[in-house]
């Protein structure tokens, strides 16, 4: 994850990018960002974090985040991305029973009588959680006493403009532009 602040104050424009960065990392969602500008007025005030996300957020499925098997009557799951395997395995219960689901490993699971198809379809994880996730993690690294937020979402670009004042229309086209530039639509 790249992350550029553009402030005027260098002991806390670092300070922010540390709370960022440690922030995203804190709630594992550092691994779905590409890169990230932050842009800090304190005297203003305004705030602007803008983001761009590796892959569009979408529902995802056991197979986008395992390798999957058929063999013999019994489907082989090996979770290849940790941070959904309690996703993984909460979904698989509740299909086919605790009984049914053994798990080998912390990542590999057998499960007897569960056809591929069925593991192609089910969804473990909607894009919207990784979005509302997302956004809450910015909003926790932003400044106390923010009051007035606004959010502008295009596909893999999230920008938070955040003020503790009424929010101006030029704050917002100094969003909008920083949203753009981070390739976002006007």
């Amino acid at each position: 994850m790249d992350v550029i602040v553009k402030g005027d104050d260098p002991f806390g424009d670092e300070a922010y990018k540390k709370l960022f960065e440690d922030t995203m990392s804190d709630l594992n969602k550092a691994v779905l960002i590409d890169r990230a500008q932050l842009v800090l007025k304190p005297k203003v005030p305004l705030f602007v974090f803008s983001i761009v996300l590796k892959a569009d957020p979408g529902n995802k499925t056991v197979v986008d985040v395992s390798n999957v098997r058929e063999e013999g009557g019994m489907v082989y799951v090996t979770i290849t991305q940790e941070r959904y395997a309690p996703d993984v395995l909460r979904a698989l219960w509740t299909k086919y029973g605790r009984n049914k689901v053994i798990q080998q490993t912390r990542f590999d699971i057998e499960i007897t009588g569960a056809k591929m198809a069925e593991l192609q379809e089910m969804v473990i994880a909607s894009g919207e959680d990784d979005l509302r996730e997302i956004m809450g993690a910015i909003w926790r690294s932003m400044p106390e006493g923010i009051k007035n937020r606004r959010t502008l979402i295009d596909g893999g670009v999230i920008t938070v403009i955040a003020t503790e004042e009424l929010m101006q229309p030029e704050m917002m086209d100094e969003g909008r532009a920083i949203h753009v530039e981070m390739g976002g639509a006007a």
